[in-house]
């Protein structure tokens, strides 16, 4: 049976009249990479300072590692690393000697310390560049580096937080793939970050905040089964009147489609041939058209449909 890492029961965070967290619940097993997403604003900043005792709360229980966090759970916060969005390492240091005394917080044994230093640079690919100093990094290095600081010391609890912000698509797969590779070596991830596609790729759970509430959660299969759009269709094609358009939003299955004149844009919820009856309806009318292509829902047309916004912006 898997154990639990991370269970949050009840959370309640407030700043005054805003609530921050609302009455939060979250379980995240072992071996997990469990994304966490939410619009700006939806309290995922705020649960991370929780979990790590950053922040106090109003209401309700943390545990990590089925112990109770607290301020001084010492014990705990050693088995865990965290890399937040903003890079933070020391302009006056090298690159290992950044990672040295981040790894000096956790171990003090020198020989060991040298060793998960140097298996630290070279699982973040930083060989040639373990004398440069920071400034010195491009974006993605930089990143790397801040990476290596956070997991220097082999935590069981990695915590990732937008990562990949403002890196080159090399260095985003870099870091992707090491992430993955940090999961298999037998470290939980939680991981936020506005690239859907990220998330889709890496994690294996997910949960979706809004308002400091947990709004979704589940596999990205489980989460695209919870949604009204299960295709969406896409044709190039001219000369389109409301009766042919009328047509095919009578279609079954169809429950809206968009005509700006060049492109149509069909979406289906269920059903099989979807495609080939639009199709069908262009033909039966002679109409000609170019590229036509079919799209099943992404995270990110979950994402929008659950945090009220597709729909919206469908009218």
């Amino acid at each position: 049976m898997e154990n639990t890492v991370v269970k949050i029961s009840s959370l309640v965070k407030r700043y005054g009249d805003l609530v921050a967290l609302d009455h939060l619940d979250l379980e995240i097993k072992e071996g997990e990479i469990f994304g966490l997403l939410g619009p700006n604003g939806s309290g995922k900043t705020t649960t991370i300072n929780c979990l790590l005792s950053l922040l106090t709360f109003d209401k309700g229980e943390i545990e990590i590692f089925g112990k109770e966090m607290t301020p001084s759970s010492y014990d705990i916060k050693k088995q865990i690393g965290v890399i937040m969005q903003n890079v933070a390492v020391f302009e006056e240091l090298n690159v290992y000697e950044n990672i040295d005394y981040f790894c000096g917080l956790y171990i003090r044994d020198k020989a060991e310390r040298k060793r998960l230093v140097e298996e630290a640079i070279a699982f973040t690919g930083l060989e040639d560049f373990k004398k440069f100093s920071p400034k010195k990094l491009s974006g993605g290095l930089l990143r790397r580096l801040n990476i290596a600081c956070g997991i220097a010391h082999k935590p069981k609890l990695i915590i990732l937080d937008e990562p990949t912000v403002a890196v080159d698509p090399q260095s985003r797969n870099k870091i992707l793939e090491g992430i993955q590779e940090l999961n298999k070596n037998g470290a939980t991830i939680i991981y936020t970050s506005h690239y859907m596609e990220e998330v889709e790729q890496i994690c294996t759970r997910i949960a979706i905040m809004d308002k400091g509430k947990k709004i979704a959660e589940g596999t990205n299969d489980e989460l695209k089964r919870m949604i009204k759009n299960t295709e969406t269709i896409n044709i190039e094609v001219l000369g389109l009147d409301e009766k042919i358009t009328g047509e095919i939003s009578a279609l079954p299955h169809v429950y809206n489609s968009e005509y700006d004149g060049a492109k149509l844009t069909v979406y289906c919820s269920g059903g099989k041939h979807n495609l080939i009856r639009v199709l069908d309806v262009l033909q039966k009318n002679d109409i000609a058209f170019g590229r036509v292509y079919s799209e099943l829902p992404t995270l990110n047309d979950v994402f929008l449909e659950i945090t009220g916004k597709a729909l919206r912006d469908k009218e």
